[in-house]
């Protein structure tokens, strides 16, 4: 069986540092998963040019081309590594309209791996204020080491080239991802919930309809 890890960046420049920690993150997770015996494909989602796609999604409701394509790589994925540059102190807004976009239990139960960038590590801890919050709201598996890259990651003039100490967050992160993924520990399958194409299939009767409407909301 092949693992399918999808790699989003939503980096705005080119190149850009999260294209740059995108990269070594979905290398360290195909390198980690391969440690285990599995056959691993690593499929990367670049945002920007899906940006118009995004604006028209939001106000048509409707997903076409590429950006259908990516949003389907995603719901299928195994296992997803989502790197933000960071704005305002939070994720980018191309970054948020995607998963905004995205229909609603695509990402249950799946395992992510959360990662930003930024040009000073004051910002780090946007991974645990915006990023961890988001993807727990959207009921994924959070994997516990998030992974934050300065500038001064990347060498002192931004060369590219990232410090022993990044590689060692990397490696830690895409461990946990890949223990996740395919080893001990795996969460159990999210239960089966209807898509949109379900509905349309085989749409449910208008007597379940009211009849699940007075039953009420499930007590907690």
């Amino acid at each position: 069986m092949t693992r399918r890890i999808v790699v989003v960046s939503a980096g705005l420049s080119v190149p850009s540092s999260t294209r740059l920690l995108a990269d070594l993150l979905g290398e360290a997770t195909e390198q980690a998963i391969g440690a285990r015996g599995e056959e691993v494909a690593v499929e990367y989602v670049e945002l920007r040019p899906l940006a118009h796609a995004l604006a028209d999604n939001l106000l048509t409701g409707f997903a076409g081309g590429e950006l259908a394509g990516a949003l389907e790589s995603v719901r299928r994925a195994d296992g997803l590594v989502v790197v933000t540059p960071v704005f305002s102190a939070s994720y980018s807004g191309l970054f948020k309209t995607f998963f905004d976009v995205m229909e609603t239990g695509a990402l249950d139960g799946k395992p992510v791996l959360i990662a930003a960038t930024a040009g000073t590590a004051r910002h780090s801890l946007v991974l645990e204020h915006a990023l961890r919050p988001l993807f727990a709201y959207l009921h994924a598996v959070v994997v516990p080491t998030g992974v934050f890259a300065a500038s001064e990651d990347f060498g002192a003039a931004g060369g590219g080239t990232a410090s022993d100490e990044l590689h060692k967050r990397v490696e830690r992160a895409a461990a946990e991802l890949a223990a996740l993924v395919s080893g001990p520990g795996t969460p159990a399958p999210a239960a089966a919930r209807r898509l949109v194409e379900d509905e349309f299939a085989a749409p449910t009767d208008f007597a379940t309809l009211l009849q699940r409407a007075s039953d009420g909301p499930p007590a907690y």
